[in-house]
């Protein structure tokens, strides 16, 4: 789905997801998006952040209470608070106008192999579910709990909170975490996974200072908590 009411935009941005065979749906109006988005429940968003009426954020906001589709947010707006409040809500990541379609559709299609990437990683591993003092972590199920009660996380969260699992002593780098979510060739801010880290620490209930899920190792990266 291409949520953007530069009519001219959306059509060029739809007309490059058709060439890559995806079935698009077009709407430049954000309360319109919602309730497409529960009709059609599209696996991308394509989501401008500066719509009219409802903007960006809000149906980001509205779509992760139903829907776990990858988000990708646009913006003509380059103030950091901007892009950080967008990923607080759940977008998964974000271009700045004006990008490159080719560069668009990289990032999409990089998001679209992350489940196999974690999916080679738990057959390779042999892992069942783990447990890190109140938190489990069901990989191939992709649920998460704490103290038994689920806990409803982004694909992106998940995939986060499962890198750092499968090697749970290792204290991963921006850069490597970026290459096991995001894949090899995302370019962008490195700090986008800070921002993810913070959404998912609240999610979990948890407290940087405590890392006690998601510990951070300063001036080089995060590892995985005890769970203590």
């Amino acid at each position: 789905m291409v949520v953007e009411d530069e009519g001219s935009l959306a059509k060029l941005v739809g007309s490059y997801l058709e060439r890559d065979g995806f079935d698009v749906t077009i709407t430049g109006d954000g309360s319109e998006a919602v309730t497409l988005a529960r009709q059609v429940d599209p696996d991308i968003l394509v989501l401008d952040l500066g719509l009219p009426g409802l903007d960006g954020v809000e149906v980001c906001r509205q779509l992760r209470t139903f829907s776990d589709a990858y988000v990708v947010m646009l913006t003509a707006r380059t103030e950091e608070v901007d892009t950080l409040i967008g990923l607080s809500v759940g977008a998964d990541d974000y271009l700045t106008k004006p990008f490159s379609p080719r560069e668009l559709m990289a990032r999409i299609q990089a998001m679209l192999r992350r489940p196999r990437t974690t999916a080679r990683v738990v057959a390779s591993a042999r892992r069942e579910a783990r447990t890190f003092g109140e938190l489990s972590l069901d990989v191939d199920g992709r649920e998460v709990a704490v103290r038994g009660t689920p806990v409803a996380l982004t694909r992106t969260e998940f995939d986060i909170l499962a890198a750092l699992a499968q090697d749970p002593g290792v204290v991963f780098t921006r850069a490597q975490l970026i290459a096991a979510v995001w894949g090899q060739n995302w370019v962008g801010d490195e700090h986008l996974v800070d921002v993810h880290i913070g959404h998912l620490r609240r999610k979990l209930g948890d407290d940087a200072n405590q890392g006690r899920f998601v510990r951070t190792v300063r001036g080089v990266g995060y590892r995985m908590g005890t769970g203590r």
